[in-house]
This record gives C-alpha cells, sequence and structure tokens, in this order.
C-alpha cells in the first residue's frame, strides 16, 4: 500500500532525491561551495512555498528563501543526517517565516488576501466542480476561487498553516510535523479539520461538493 501523504513524488524517487542530498551534503561539508550550489537549486522551490505558505507575501517569501540557505551554509558543519536534509532545511526555513511573520506588523493585511505575484494556491477543497466550462462557468469558478482564498486567510493560523501546507504537494505528513512541531497525527487533523470548516462555510453560501 502506498504511504499516506500530500506529497505526489513516488516513494522511490523521494528517496533516491534524498541519497543524492546527502551525497552533496558531504561534499559541501568537505568544502565544495559547487555542491553547495546544486543543493539550493534542488530545494530552493520548496523552501520559498514553506515560506510563502507562513507569509502569503512572495517578496517576504523570497527574503526568507535567501536567509534560509545563508543559515544553512552556516550550520551545515554540525548537519549529521539524524533526519533527511529537506527536512532539516524546511525546520530552518520555518522557524525564519515565523520570526520574520511575528516581526511584521503587516502580517495583519496579508492574513486575508495573499498578495497575486505569487504562485497560484492550491486548490485546498477535495473536489472543485469541474463541468465543461462556459466563459460564465469560468467567471463563477474564479469568484469560487477568491472567495476560498479569502476563507483561507480568516482561519485559525494553526489550521491556515497545515493547510497550505499541505496543499502544496511539496511535503511529507512527517516533514510537516517536523516543521510545524507537532506530531503528524495532529497535523493530519488540521488539514482535515480546516478542510471541514470551508465546507461548512461554502455550504452555508450555497455551494455544494460532492461527498465522494
Amino acid at each position: 500500500m502506498a504511504s499516506e501523504g500530500p506529497v505526489r513524488r513516488s516513494e522511490p524517487a523521494a528517496l533516491e532525491a534524498a541519497s543524492l542530498d546527502l551525497d552533496l551534503v558531504r561534499r559541501a561539508q568537505a568544502g565544495d561551495d559547487q555542491a553547495f550550489g546544486q543543493l539550493v537549486e534542488r530545494n530552493r522551490r520548496v523552501v520559498y512555498r514553506a515560506a510563502y505558505a507562513a507569509l502569503g507575501s512572495a517578496d517576504d517569501a523570497e527574503d526568507v528563501a535567501q536567509d534560509t540557505f545563508v543559515t544553512v551554509y552556516q550550520k551545515l558543519g554540525g548537519f549529521r543526517g539524524d533526519s533527511s536534509f529537506k527536512t532539516w532545511l524546511l525546520s530552518i526555513a520555518w522557524r525564519k517565516a515565523l520570526d520574520r511573520r511575528r516581526s511584521v506588523l503587516r502580517w495583519l493585511r496579508l492574513t486575508v488576501v495573499h498578495d497575486r505575484s505569487a504562485p497560484e494556491l492550491p486548490d485546498v477543497v477535495d473536489r472543485m466542480p469541474s463541468p465543461d466550462e462556459s466563459p460564465e462557468d469560468g467567471v463563477a469558478a474564479d469568484q469560487l476561487r477568491r472567495l476560498v482564498t479569502a476563507m483561507i486567510g480568516t482561519l485559525p493560523r494553526k489550521l491556515r498553516d497545515s493547510l497550505l501546507l499541505a496543499g502544496s504537494g511539496d511535503y511529507t505528513y512527517e516533514q510537516m510535523a517536523r516543521m510545524l512541531g507537532v506530531p503528524v497525527g495532529t497535523v493530519k487533523w488540521r488539514v482535515s479539520e480546516a478542510r471541514r470548516v470551508l465546507k461548512k462555510k461554502l455550504a452555508a453560501m450555497g455551494y455544494a461538493y460532492d461527498s465522494k
């Protein structure tokens, strides 16, 4: 049976990626800056998306990503391989994103609407209606997506963070648990609860979803 989790990558591919990361880490620890550069390129996207999930701002997420890799470069000598490099990296990225979120007062203006210059938000509701779209259907779908995006911003922070991380499809539940500092079961509950709350709110507004 396939392992449960949001990540779309197959387990053999994930293991191969982790092995390659570890090889690059060892080379970088030995002074190979080119190997470190490869680590950055291989993991830049997941670090950025984690930061964006916390901050809701493309510019802030990019700043956090850069700061994360500076810190990783400085601390790489202390990485022992107790966890995968990606998990260790994401833990650092998430802490830095939360620090930035706490320190930037404008976070209060970002909790409702994520900026539109960032990558498209994940479809966090399990199943969105997808009939053959007329132009009118397309407009309605866009309005619904905007509504869902706004509703995500109104969720309690713990539910919102878990939902956005899970919806990105970039992280396993184990990685998310490490980033959020909670047990795996708690992450799964938060994601499920966030989706339930969103669906309930949408249902109250007349939007119905297939329960399959």
